[in-house]
Protein backbone atom coordinates (compact mmCIF):
# COMPACT_ATOMS: atom_id res chain seq x y z
CA UNK A 1 0.00 0.00 0.00
CA UNK A 2 2.60 2.49 1.21
CA UNK A 3 6.26 2.68 2.09
CA UNK A 4 5.43 2.66 5.96
CA UNK A 5 1.79 1.65 6.05
CA UNK A 6 0.44 -1.90 5.26
CA UNK A 7 -3.47 -1.11 5.62
CA UNK A 8 -4.39 1.92 6.98
CA UNK A 9 -2.80 4.33 9.17
CA UNK A 10 -4.66 4.04 11.88
CA UNK A 11 -4.28 0.45 12.26
CA UNK A 12 -0.33 1.43 12.27
CA UNK A 13 -0.77 4.17 14.42
CA UNK A 14 -2.88 1.71 17.53
CA UNK A 15 -1.22 -1.36 17.09
CA UNK A 16 2.21 -0.87 16.15
CA UNK A 17 3.20 2.58 17.75
CA UNK A 18 0.63 2.41 20.70
CA UNK A 19 0.23 -1.35 21.50
CA UNK A 20 3.61 -2.17 20.47
CA UNK A 21 5.31 0.95 21.34
CA UNK A 22 4.73 0.83 24.38
CA UNK A 23 5.94 -2.22 25.25
CA UNK A 24 9.38 -1.07 23.26
CA UNK A 25 8.75 1.79 25.76
CA UNK A 26 9.22 -0.98 28.90
CA UNK A 27 11.27 -2.85 27.65
CA UNK A 28 13.93 0.19 26.74
CA UNK A 29 13.29 1.43 30.52
CA UNK A 30 13.75 -1.69 32.17
CA UNK A 31 17.01 -2.59 30.48
CA UNK A 32 18.32 0.58 31.37
CA UNK A 33 16.99 0.57 34.94
CA UNK A 34 18.92 -3.00 35.46
CA UNK A 35 21.52 -1.24 34.09
CA UNK A 36 21.77 -3.67 31.06
CA UNK A 37 23.97 -3.18 28.23
CA UNK A 38 22.07 -1.13 25.36
CA UNK A 39 22.84 -4.08 22.80
CA UNK A 40 20.70 -6.28 24.43
CA UNK A 41 17.88 -4.25 23.17
CA UNK A 42 18.19 -5.62 19.81
CA UNK A 43 17.48 -9.08 20.07
CA UNK A 44 14.20 -8.42 22.46
CA UNK A 45 13.33 -5.65 19.91
CA UNK A 46 13.86 -8.11 16.66
CA UNK A 47 11.48 -10.52 18.65
CA UNK A 48 8.90 -7.55 19.73
CA UNK A 49 9.05 -6.75 16.04
CA UNK A 50 7.96 -10.42 14.95
CA UNK A 51 5.50 -10.33 17.74
CA UNK A 52 3.73 -7.34 16.10
CA UNK A 53 3.86 -8.66 12.50
CA UNK A 54 1.94 -11.70 13.77
CA UNK A 55 -0.94 -9.46 15.15
CA UNK A 56 -1.17 -7.86 12.06
CA UNK A 57 -1.79 -11.09 10.22
CA UNK A 58 -3.85 -12.34 12.87
CA UNK A 59 -6.14 -9.84 13.64
CA UNK A 60 -6.26 -7.93 10.30
CA UNK A 61 -5.20 -10.28 7.74
CA UNK A 62 -1.49 -8.36 6.91
CA UNK A 63 1.35 -10.28 5.27
CA UNK A 64 2.75 -12.18 7.89
CA UNK A 65 6.38 -13.48 6.19
CA UNK A 66 6.55 -9.42 4.54
CA UNK A 67 10.54 -8.41 5.17
CA UNK A 68 9.15 -4.78 4.20
CA UNK A 69 7.01 -4.26 7.02
CA UNK A 70 8.89 -6.42 9.57
CA UNK A 71 11.80 -3.63 8.93
CA UNK A 72 9.37 -0.85 8.97
CA UNK A 73 7.53 -2.05 12.39
CA UNK A 74 10.84 -3.41 14.16
CA UNK A 75 12.56 -0.15 13.14
CA UNK A 76 9.88 2.23 14.79
CA UNK A 77 10.14 0.12 17.84
CA UNK A 78 13.79 0.15 18.32
CA UNK A 79 13.52 3.75 17.64
CA UNK A 80 10.81 3.90 20.58
CA UNK A 81 12.73 1.80 23.17
CA UNK A 82 16.28 3.69 22.16
CA UNK A 83 14.46 6.64 23.67
CA UNK A 84 13.27 5.04 26.56
CA UNK A 85 16.89 3.94 27.56
CA UNK A 86 18.33 6.94 27.23
CA UNK A 87 15.73 8.81 28.83
CA UNK A 88 15.78 6.45 31.91
CA UNK A 89 19.47 6.08 31.74
CA UNK A 90 19.66 9.62 31.81
CA UNK A 91 17.27 10.36 35.30
CA UNK A 92 19.34 6.99 36.38
CA UNK A 93 22.51 9.48 36.36
CA UNK A 94 21.64 12.19 37.84
CA UNK A 95 19.78 10.84 40.32
CA UNK A 96 22.46 8.77 41.30
CA UNK A 97 25.18 11.02 40.75
CA UNK A 98 23.93 14.34 41.60
CA UNK A 99 27.51 15.20 42.70
CA UNK A 100 29.00 14.43 39.37
CA UNK A 101 26.41 14.75 36.81
CA UNK A 102 23.76 17.34 35.97
CA UNK A 103 20.95 16.84 33.39
CA UNK A 104 21.99 18.83 29.76
CA UNK A 105 18.60 17.77 28.37
CA UNK A 106 16.13 14.83 28.40
CA UNK A 107 18.08 12.20 26.83
CA UNK A 108 21.99 13.85 28.18
CA UNK A 109 24.39 14.89 30.99
CA UNK A 110 27.32 16.45 31.74
CA UNK A 111 29.65 16.77 34.55
CA UNK A 112 28.87 19.48 36.68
Amino acid sequence: MSLIVEQSLLLYLLLTLLLAGSCAFMTGRALALGWRPLWQLIPAILLLGAATRFLHYALFSGKLLSLHYYITDTASLMIIALLAHRLTRTTQMVRQYHWLYQRTSPFGWREK
